[in-house]
């Protein structure tokens, strides 16, 4: 018989005895059972919550589509509720701040765009499910539409609002990011993008 431990946040597979515990008090042993050919077929870990938990908010980026005063917007589903966002998604492996962006603007709206300014960075805790969200604003200039591509799984449309058909749009936001980025981009427009670097580390001398 094994037991599986949480050691400062690393996972052990270890027989348990009484000196393991006396020096790791805090461990919670979790029991597993080999089957006969020595295996370990399938685990279970329960993890503690603690004051040494790392919070780890999810990262994203939203994209402010400007066009001759209407901004792009999309309706999608989200938990069978349709809502209304600005292209937006989440980071991922390997991605810059800037190419996430471009992505997820054309998986979801169809439009091809070139980021021109950082809007402002924005933290929100969704209150449905607890999940906290670092949401990275940019600005950006449509390039060209591709009519034809399918959208994201979960995208109705995209669509084109002014501020002040936005402000009376039926379909509820996503979040209260959206209103709020699009206000601070109408008051204090976007950065420069030379405010925005992606370095991958370790730089070469």
């Amino acid at each position: 018989m094994l037991r599986i431990v949480n050691v400062m946040g690393e996972v052990y597979v270890a027989p348990v005895n009484a000196h393991a515990l006396r020096r790791w008090p805090h461990v919670v042993p979790i029991q597993v059972h080999r089957d006969g050919c020595d295996r370990i077929p399938g685990l279970m870990l329960r993890t503690p919550m603690s004051e040494r938990e790392i919070w780890k908010p999810d990262v994203t980026v939203a994209a402010i589509v400007e066009d001759e005063g209407r901004f792009l917007f999309i309706e999608e589903r989200v938990r069978g509720q349709l809502v209304l966002n600005q292209p937006a998604g989440h980071l991922e492996a390997g991605e810059s701040l800037v190419d996430a962006l471009v992505r997820e603007t054309l998986e979801e709206s169809g439009w091809r765009v070139q980021p021109s300014g950082l809007v402002g960075i924005y933290l929100w805790t969704s209150p449905v499910d607890g999940v906290s969200f670092m949401r990275v604003t940019l600005a950006a200039t449509p390039l060209g539409h591709d009519a034809g591509r399918p959208l994201d799984r979960g995208i109705e449309r995209a669509l084109w609002l002014s501020a002040e058909e936005l402000a009376t749009h039926p379909v509820p936001h996503r979040s209260p990011m959206v209103a709020h980025s699009l206000r601070d981009y109408l008051a204090n427009g976007a950065g420069p993008m030379d405010r925005l670097q992606h370095v991958r580390f370790p730089v070469a001398p």
